[in-house]
């Protein structure tokens, strides 16, 4: 995931990123290819995405478990976590075609700070802003050997119960059928018939050779990407980070936007994207 802690003073009460938190800069693409864009900015205050215009949004949110990231507080009370998602989804549901397709990585559940219904409560507030519902993928990245709470130890008292999975949860905007002729799609047959199962099975990225405190590792907007969207489509991911998913877009021949509110994470997704993605460097700024 891509989410951002913010640098505020620990004695300071965490606040959420609202629709009218700063003022937008005058430019803010930090980055652009002829394929491929980086904006830094705060999503809700960008005005380089134009409405409509999205095909398939492809991201992964602040989780609210209190990581240590750049410029978003990952620290706030539940009900400021619901609402900060709910103007986000919001925001987002404007820039989608009305065939736009939202894949939204989030926690099945979370116990961190009291135990939490996180995907369905999510779920819900994406329905309650607008979106529908298609299906969920269950991504089992099998990382249970990381946990160290078990509750009540061996007892009935009061263990915890922890799923080593996470949630894909596939949302669109007002229609499912992209009945658009002579779109291309690049599945193979054996991806789609093994994708269209929704039980994703393969490993998490690694922490210290994304360089970011909560990557994705680059087969899931891989897999996301050939399965909802067309060649040359415009892929979108609101909360950047590393630049997975733009890896992802120009690996598959799609269009790549991506929002990055920390300065530190967008010079890393453009190394990242110069290094991984660019044929030929000398065309970037």
């Amino acid at each position: 995931m891509s989410a951002k802690k913010g640098n505020e003073p620990q004695e300071r009460a965490a606040r959420p990123r609202t629709p009218r938190s700063r003022p937008a800069p005058a430019t803010d693409v930090f980055f652009e290819t002829p394929t491929l864009r980086i904006i830094h900015n705060d999503l809700f205050q960008t005005a380089s995405v134009p409405a409509r215009s999205v095909d398939l949004i492809v991201t992964s949110p602040p989780y609210n478990v209190d990581i240590h990231y750049g410029s978003h507080v990952d620290r706030l009370e539940y009900h400021e976590y619901l609402a900060f998602s709910r103007n986000w989804l919001s925001r987002c549901y404007g820039w989608l075609k009305p065939d736009g397709r939202l894949c939204l990585n989030i926690p099945l559940d979370k116990n961190k700070g009291g135990q939490q219904s996180v995907g369905a409560d999510l779920t819900s507030l994406a329905k309650r802003a607008g979106y529908r519902y298609h299906s969920t993928i269950v991504w089992n990245e099998g990382n249970i050997s990381r946990r160290t709470a078990w509750g009540s130890w061996m007892s009935a008292s009061a263990p915890y119960v922890i799923a080593p999975v996470e949630l894909i949860v596939v949302l669109y905007k007002s229609v499912w059928k992209k009945a658009r002729m002579q779109a291309r799609s690049d599945t193979t047959r054996d991806e789609f018939m093994g994708w269209t199962n929704g039980l994703w099975t393969f490993n998490g990225e690694n922490r210290k050779r994304a360089n970011h405190p909560a990557p994705f590792p680059v087969e899931l907007p891989r897999r996301c990407i050939k399965l909802f969207s067309f060649v040359g489509d415009t892929v979108l991911d609101p909360f950047l980070g590393s630049g997975t998913t733009l890896v992802a877009a120009a690996a598959n021949s799609r269009f790549g936007i991506g929002i990055e509110i920390d300065e530190s994470y967008c010079k890393l997704a453009r190394e990242r994207l110069v290094r991984e993605a660019v044929s030929d460097p000398e065309e970037t700024p």
